[in-house]
């Protein structure tokens, strides 16, 4: 129903504009010197964070591809649009890419909610669209379990994430005892929780504590006291980052002292100063690749990424540029920018190798590949291990 609505919402506010029964189902309205990238993104709002990350990633590889003669010799054109970290704004994004702009595909958006506002769309006037870093299942596959024939993605899943969080306190930390303290309005982590207390508890462990917040929630210090209350020896935030630096703020203060982890959603620069780098300390996340990694593909990412940026990537940086290979691989391979091509070609994908990994899209349209577990250091991301499927 919210996709539904969504959609409606979105071609109502801009029929106007839009010759709504066109179809971008051929060749792309871009010229023939060059092909069309449609970038929906949250530059702005409440997680401009990871869209500015990912839009960092997406122009250095970009340029990269262009000053090597494009993809079968043509330019790649970004076309850009704020999806302001709002449901409706990347859904009239989406419209507008496909319908005014003719992009051969889109890249798009950061989280899973605005990326499943999108996928209706993408289906409906099939067009191709891939998230770097949307990990909920949803977003490929729907509650029946049939999937989303235009939509994939360029990141592992929240189950995955999950049980390799689940898999490392109990097998690294050795944890016995463990608190979940998850934002109950989020897909994201909602599933993350779910994935990791079935594991946790199948590996023998004890789930002491489940506690909720809300997004944009800025005192936690009641139901911290709550946790504190039933002693447990590691907690799990499965979150994004504006909410769990403060946690972990507010957490340390009132002497809360043991381990935090949670995921992907807390690789933002932002979190270290919401949380403070001393705060930071003997907390852990899953997340897509390090830049501390020894292989040679990444370190030359790394240094391509600093000379242009003068900072280290972070892992949606990393997403984001490869995510902008991975098409470009499909339409190598397809020979074509005709949609339905790319589609057939992005599910064919197999053992590419990419800076977050040596990438297989299975069967769902969701990427097969390792992760990485980081641990926070005076404020830094350090390595600490890495996890195969």
């Amino acid at each position: 129903m919210k996709k539904k609505l969504s959609y409606l919402l979105a071609t109502s506010a801009l029929a106007a504009g839009i010759l709504a029964g066109c179809s971008p189902k051929g060749e792309s309205g871009a010229s023939s010197e060059e092909i069309k990238f449609g970038v929906n993104l949250e530059l702005s709002g409440q997680v401009a964070s990871y869209g500015q990350s990912l839009e960092s990633g997406i122009d250095l590889a970009i340029g990269e591809i262009n000053a090597d003669g494009g993809i079968d010799g043509k330019k790649i054109v970004p076309v850009k649009v704020d999806n302001k970290s709002d449901l409706t704004e990347a859904t009239n994004g989406a419209l507008k890419l496909i319908e005014q702009d003719k992009v051969s595909a889109i890249i798009g958006a950061a989280t899973s909610g605005d990326t499943v506002a999108q996928v209706q769309i993408a289906n409906d006037k099939q067009t191709v669209l891939l998230t770097p870093s949307g990990t909920a299942p949803n977003v490929t596959v729907n509650d029946d379990g049939s999937v989303n024939e235009y939509a994939f993605r360029t990141s592992f899943i929240d189950p995955f994430q999950g049980n390799v969080a689940a898999n490392f306190a109990t097998e690294k930390l050795n944890i016995k005892k463990a608190a979940i303290f998850a934002d109950s309005a989020s897909d994201y982590a909602k599933g993350l929780a779910a994935a990791f207390k079935e594991t946790y508890t199948a590996n023998g462990g004890e789930i002491v504590s489940e506690e909720a917040y809300v997004a944009k929630d800025t005192d936690f210090s009641s139901t911290l006291t709550r946790i504190k209350a039933k002693n447990p020896e590691f907690i799990f935030i499965p979150g994004y980052y504006e909410e769990v630096g403060l946690i972990i703020k507010q957490a340390r203060e009132m002497g809360i002292t043991v381990p935090f982890m949670g995921a992907d959603g807390w690789d933002s620069p932002k979190l270290i100063e919401l949380a403070g780098a001393e705060n930071l300390n003997n907390t852990f996340i899953t997340n897509h690749y390090s830049s501390e990694d020894p292989d040679e593909n990444i370190q030359k990412f790394v240094k391509a990424f600093n000379d242009k940026y003068s900072k280290s990537p972070d892992a949606f940086n990393a997403l984001g540029y490869d995510s902008v290979y991975l098409l470009k691989d499909a339409i190598e391979r397809a020979g074509s920018t005709d949609s339905e091509k790319v589609k057939d070609a992005l599910a064919e994908t197999k053992d590419l190798s990419l800076i977050t990994g040596v990438v297989t899209i299975d069967e769902n349209h969701n990427p097969i590949k390792s992760a990485t577990v980081l641990e926070y250091k005076d404020g830094k991301q350090v390595f600490n291990s890495k996890v195969n499927p």
